[in-house]
């Protein structure tokens, strides 16, 4: 799946150490996708991380571009349901 960051989802990915890989996957075979409660364009895409000790990374993206955009991407430690 082709996507592109903006330039928040960037600098925070680099920051956090969030592997593009790890971004690819959840969008491609996400555990659960949820809607964003403020804004109907944005999709979350969650899925626990193996090498992460299966923290659950939040990637949040707008759908209604071309290619998806990552608005932002986190370790969710609050979701302990997947």
């Amino acid at each position: 799946m082709q996507f592109r960051l903006s330039g928040h989802a960037e600098k925070r990915i680099q920051r956090r150490k969030i592997k593009l890989e790890w971004v690819a996957a959840a969008l491609e075979h996400p555990a659960r996708i949820e809607n964003d409660n403020d804004d109907p364009n944005l999709v979350h895409a969650l899925l626990p991380i193996p090498e992460k000790g299966f923290l659950v990374l939040r990637v949040i993206y707008n759908e209604t571009n071309e290619p998806l955009t990552i608005v932002t991407a986190y370790f969710d430690e609050k979701v302990n349901d997947l």
